[in-house]
């Protein structure tokens, strides 16, 4: 059983098997869109049988808080992710950060307010103490969305990560819970 979060607008909810028709539909009107901004896809990645094992991974990954995007009343359409990775504990407690949304729906302030909601849950619920953001320099919304949270430049990383088959330079956005600074 998925849990589930809600905004005003919005529904988060976690990873169910059942999701693999929307998510593979999500992906497969996104393809294009989002190609730009993550790693080159083979043909198999936008079937369901492969959306329904990347979903099975999620459910057991507890290093990962995966939570898809629906508005409401449209449960039963994925309109974007938040992929909390890589969660350490100990004296760390940290993660990374990502995220992408429907082409359909960028510019209505749906991604500010599931992250904003997605932080609030890293730093109540998980305990964490800072949430780390890389975005490409030229992706100015998603640069925009850490900016209205309160993420912080910590710095320009080279060649970070390989998006859409080139290695891309990255800016390093930094969220501190402030609450844990005693």
């Amino acid at each position: 059983m998925s849990a589930i979060y809600e905004t005003s607008r919005l529904l988060l909810r976690t990873p169910e098997l059942s999701f693999a028709p929307m998510v593979t539909d999500y992906y497969q009107r996104n393809r294009e869109f989002l190609s730009e901004w993550e790693p080159v896809r083979d043909e198999e990645f936008y079937t369901q049988e492969y959306q329904k094992k990347q979903l099975e991974n999620q459910i057991a990954d507890s290093s990962s808080l995966k939570l898809w995007i629906s508005k409401k009343g449209e449960e039963n359409k994925v309109i974007g992710a938040l992929a909390f990775n890589n969660i350490v504990k100990g004296v760390f407690l940290s993660c990374f950060l990502g995220y992408n949304l429907d082409k359909d729906e960028i510019n209505m302030g749906y991604m500010t307010e599931a992250v904003r909601k997605g932080i609030e849950i890293m730093f109540r619920d998980y305990g964490l103490h800072r949430i780390e953001a890389n975005i490409m320099p030229r992706n100015i919304r998603s640069l925009k969305v850490t900016e209205k949270l309160g993420f912080q430049k910590e710095g320009l990383s080279p060649q970070y990560l390989k998006i859409n088959g080139k290695w891309e330079d990255h800016i390093h956005m930094v969220l501190l819970n402030h609450e844990m600074n005693e």
